[in-house]
């Protein structure tokens, strides 16, 4: 595998940031990386990209521990921080060029420059300052950093903050596209990106592995014990008759003679009865599929 976490611990005084977790990913799989602020995601991120060190357990990419002070294992991991630390004085093309130099790219530092610009969207505003760049843009340079050395395990931590629907269609595809080839950590609190990216999703809460599944099997999940139903009759029928059926547990009104509700099961045989014994017919029956939102709440609401 090409990133492993075992048992990875740690703690800010007495207070657990991560207790516990586990887990593996292989070459050519994004996985989107969730959990709410303060679950320690990227205090997990940190530990993998040997920025600061676990308490307890290991993690290993391709095979090699990482440490703080082990370089081999960093020119394997390209790392796009939260925070992107930028030079904003430098232009964007010098900063590749400097950022290529601290990995001894050597004669490889030219094409992998103009490679990165082209890959990135930056062929028109290369020429810039970095401190004369919007907020997109500069997410747009620091995936430029993050790729420039060809690394095996790409750890990105909110990299589609602060981009306009059009770049965010191109950094999904920039990102889809890298990864086929490398292992992705793609942390985000946009649940559409991760429909998007993430054929895997992996959820921390209090510093402990919530869920390790993929997006599909995660809202199956969720649906074992919770129905939607949207539900619209051609008259007028009251929510308290709703209430009233076996199984109903909500019954929200959200327009005219129109219904969402939640139930232990299904009950769309039901409200079909209802429509017959009241003479009023059903326009709209339709059972919702719960979403990675319904996913997180139920795993993140302590």
């Amino acid at each position: 595998m090409s990133l492993s976490i075992q048992q990875a611990t740690k703690y800010y005084g007495k207070q657990a940031a991560l207790n516990n977790v586990s887990f593996e990913l292989h070459e050519g799989e994004i996985a989107g990386f969730l959990g709410p602020n303060g679950a320690g995601k990227s205090t997990l991120m940190k530990i993998v990209t040997g920025y600061i060190s676990a308490d307890a357990g290991t993690v290993s990419v391709c095979g090699e521990k990482v440490t703080e002070t082990g370089l081999e294992t960093r020119r394997m991991i390209g790392y796009l921080p939260e925070h992107n630390p930028l030079y904003p004085d430098l232009y964007v093309k010098e900063y590749l060029q400097f950022v290529a130099g601290m990995y001894h790219l050597g004669k490889q530092s030219k094409s992998r420059v103009d490679e990165m610009i082209e890959r990135t969207g930056l062929t028109n505003e290369y020429k810039k300052r970095i401190g004369q760049l919007s907020k997109g843009y500069r997410q747009r340079v620091g995936l430029a950093q993050a790729l420039i050395h060809d690394p095996k395990v790409l750890i990105l931590d909110e990299p589609t903050t602060g981009l306009d629907p059009n770049q965010l269609e191109e950094i999904r595809n920039l990102i889809i596209e890298v990864g086929k080839e490398k292992t992705v950590l793609f942390s985000t609190h946009i649940m559409q990106e991760v429909k998007a990216i993430c054929k895997r999703v992996i959820i921390i809460n209090n510093g402990q592995l919530a869920a390790d599944s993929t997006e599909n099997d995660l809202v199956l999940e969720v649906d074992k014990d919770r129905f939607n139903t949207l539900v619209e009759f051609a008259g007028e029928i009251t929510p308290e008759k709703l209430r009233s059926l076996q199984f109903v547990l909500q019954v929200e009104p959200i327009g005219n003679n129109t219904f969402h509700i939640m139930s232990s099961a299904d009950i769309r045989t039901e409200l079909f009865r209802v429509a017959v014994e009241t003479n009023t017919p059903l326009l709209t029956l339709k059972r919702e599929e719960h979403s990675m939102e319904d996913v997180f709440k139920k795993l993140t609401n302590n």
